[in-house]
């Protein structure tokens, strides 16, 4: 395994952060780690990337162990933490001289490495990093995270902020950075994301909820999922959650995501039930499970 989590707990004063916490994650494999903020994917991060210790349980990355290795560690991960944290005073090309020395190696040697993405930043190479975008920094940090062929890469929601274009074009770099074997642990708060990756761990207040690939995880919701929409979308919402037969339901983009406690469930009922309520333009129609369902389910 490439990475190793055993039975890790981390508190800080009253509140815990990572409750009893394990996983494994295979050489190689895109693994998410897929949670609202507050869930404890950071400070999980900053354990095994040996910036904080855990109180309990064991872990290791690359074969080493996160406390009696951590130096070995250090040299064989890269890491691109949640916030911006390369040295905005220096430019694109300061920041990347600099990582590549302090890591007793070259832009060149490892160049092959981050081409693909450094040729999209290379025209503003002169630029100080604190002036770049959003998309432009998120590639430096990558890049700078790369500068010396690391084993694994610790990924903490590297596209909070960013904008779709930049997202997507992201992700697609993981992907082919993927195929030079490089494993990666990337944690997010985007649910889409989440499908993007090989398999995936939910998180909630600290504790893992379920671990299956995205496939699988959108199977372990128990009820069919109706799309449903009216004139008044809050009025919609407060009346479908005193139906009755309602298992549950919660905005989803346009519409409600609406699951029903019978299995011979009527659309018609339902319909002139809302009519009945005051609502109109309704539409009621079956929509694909997705992952943030079956997380709002096991949240519960």
């Amino acid at each position: 395994m490439s990475i190793s989590v055993q039975n890790i707990s981390k508190t800080f004063k009253d509140v815990t952060a990572v409750n009893n916490i394990s996983f494994d994650v295979k050489e190689g494999e895109l693994f998410g780690l897929i949670g609202p903020d507050g869930a404890g994917k950071t400070t999980l991060f900053r354990i095994l990337t040996t910036l904080l210790f855990a109180d309990e349980g064991t872990a290791t990355v690359a074969n080493f162990d996160v406390i009696e290795n951590y130096k070995s560690i250090r040299n064989n991960v890269g890491y691109m933490p949640g916030k911006f944290s390369l040295y905005q005073d220096l430019t694109v090309e300061e920041n990347l001289e600099f990582f590549a020395t302090i890591f007793g190696t070259t832009i060149d040697e490892n160049y092959d490495l981050i081409k693909d993405i450094y040729v999209q930043i290379e025209p503003f190479k002169k630029r100080r990093a604190g002036k770049l975008s959003g998309g432009m920094k998120q590639k430096l940090a990558l890049c700078c995270a790369l500068i010396h062929k690391p084993k694994a890469l610790f990924l903490d929601e590297p596209t909070t902020g960013v904008d779709p274009v930049s997202r997507k074009e992201f992700w697609e770099m993981l992907k082919r950075l993927q195929k030079k074997g490089i494993t990666m642990l990337v944690s997010t708060p985007y649910m889409d994301e989440a499908a993007l990756c090989d398999r995936i761990a939910l998180i909630q207040d600290g504790k893992i909820l379920e671990i299956d690939t995205p496939q699988e995880i959108v199977k372990h919701f128990p009820k069919k999922i109706y799309d449903i929409s009216a004139d008044n979308m809050y009025n919609l919402l407060l009346i479908l959650k005193e139906y009755t037969h309602c298992y549950s339901v919660y905005p989803f983009g346009e519409f409600m995501h609406y699951a029903d406690k019978r299995n011979d469930f009527n659309t018609e009922e339902l319909a002139l039930f809302l009519k009945g309520k005051g609502l109109n333009n309704i539409k009621i129609q079956p929509t694909e499970t997705t992952i943030e369902d079956t997380f709002m389910e096991l949240a519960k």
